[in-house]
């Protein structure tokens, strides 16, 4: 494997893990939080993943399975890990505690209606930045949990295929800004101080090539045909559960419900072109 692919696909994660950042600047600095273009980007992004979870990712699964165990236990196997990275995202999004939940939507204007809430107590305010301060403190954590399976997505998806890694890494990062919004809002408020709100939201993003770097020193040298089918499987899976359990509802919550399918289709129309102008 050229060394170039390597980093190419490292510097794709770093790009999409980075995105928090986006976000967070976007919650510290916007006037009012552009619904309707988030809603849209969600469900563009939730397009983009399904499409090429489905289409491509799972039939390169099967493909790598299939001459080694024949077409009914080679798609079997894909089946499986198709499911087992379902389950693993879901099992990581159990165990977060739900008041760390970093898919809970956020909008800019939070900060002014936080700040007018908490302007006749002092005593409630205290408490209030406190809560606060741990909730931004999990939402990050919680960000960087999920970001490590979401990194080794796109780092093995940009490994095996460069020219697909792009939409892949561009999906995960407009799923990762909304991201960046829930941690800096509350840690902001209850710090007073842009850049630690930033430097956490940051810090969290990380976490995505780290997840890479991980998968990269663990897997690689074990790397086989199976290993890749399963892996990239478990890929599919994962990017799907994400789109379904993360990105949708998020959309619709941010904007009109037509908004969000609206964006889904045209993200599965632009994903489905830029594949067939790579065949």
């Amino acid at each position: 494997m050229e060394q170039s692919t390597l980093w190419f696909a490292f510097g794709l994660t770093v790009f999409a893990g980075l995105a928090t950042g986006i976000g967070s600047l976007i919650a510290l600095f916007a006037k009012q939080t552009n619904t309707k273009f988030l809603s849209i980007a969600l469900g563009f992004s939730a397009g983009v993943m399904i499409y090429v979870s489905m289409v491509e990712i799972f039939q390169k699964a099967k493909d790598a399975l299939t001459p080694e165990y024949g077409l009914q236990m080679g798609t079997l196997y894909t089946a499986l890990g198709f499911f087992g990275g379902i389950f693993l995202i879901a099992l990581i999004d159990k165990l977060i505690p739900s008041n760390g939940n970093p898919h809970e939507v956020k909008r800019v204007e939070e900060l002014e209606e936080m700040e007018a809430a908490a302007a006749a107590e002092v005593l409630v305010e205290t408490q209030r930045r406190e809560r606060l301060y741990k909730v931004g403190i999990f939402s990050a954590l919680a960000i960087a949990i999920h970001n490590f399976p979401e990194g080794l997505a796109t780092f093995v998806a940009a490994v095996q295929d460069p020219a697909l890694g792009i939409p892949i890494a561009v999906a995960i990062a407009i799923h990762n800004i909304p991201e960046g919004i829930a941690v800096s809002i509350p840690l902001f408020y209850a710090t007073g101080s842009r850049i630690k709100a930033f430097r956490y939201s940051f810090l969290s993003g990380l976490a995505e090539p780290v997840g890479a770097a991980i998968g990269f020193l663990i897997l690689m040298p074990y790397m086989s045909d199976t290993v890749f089918g399963i892996l990239f499987a478990s890929v599919a899976g994962i990017m799907v559960f994400i789109s379904l359990d993360e990105l949708l509802p998020a959309a619709r919550e941010y904007g009109e419900a037509h908004l969000s399918i609206y964006g889904l289709i045209a993200g599965m129309m632009v994903m489905a072109a830029s594949l067939i102008l790579f065949l």
